[in-house]
């Protein structure tokens, strides 16, 4: 018989959106999939990204913390207590995951110290290897 760590909970994963994550997979404009889809984490992410790469880093912000609002608002109907695995392979959780880097990032640029160092140890404590994927190594 194999035990894991008995006192962490489950893994959270969230439910699939195959409409919303088609849309946004096949090119549509981000703004466009969030209008559609308001819930849907991996618009906000998008739209925080790319206000980063655009260098407009209040929208970044206000882009990722709307992202990162709607997916403590999943997790939380998922179970999610606030601790516990968020896994970055599963795609659904991606979304939720890419806006609290996008808040880190944002919240780094704008001098915010206390939510850069907030946003991206829940990054690692969601799953140890998301900071790696999301670049914030």
């Amino acid at each position: 018989m194999t035990h894991g760590n008995l006192l962490e909970p489950d893994p959270t994963r969230l439910p699939e959106r195959p409409d919303a994550q088609s849309a946004l997979d096949t090119d549509t404009d981000p703004a466009k999939v969030a209008a559609e889809y308001p819930d849907f984490s991996e618009a906000w992410a998008a739209l925080a990204e790319r206000a980063l790469a655009d260098g407009d880093n209040i929208a970044a912000y206000a882009y990722a913390r709307t992202g990162y609002h709607r997916g403590l608002d999943q997790l939380r109907k998922a179970g999610w207590k606030g601790f516990g695995p968020v896994p970055w392979s599963h795609r659904p959780n991606q979304g939720f995951l890419r806006s609290v880097a996008a808040l880190a990032r944002a919240a780094q640029r704008i001098g915010e110290t206390d939510e850069y160092e907030r946003c991206t140890k829940l990054v690692a404590e969601s799953d140890p290897e998301a900071p790696k994927a999301l670049g914030l190594e």
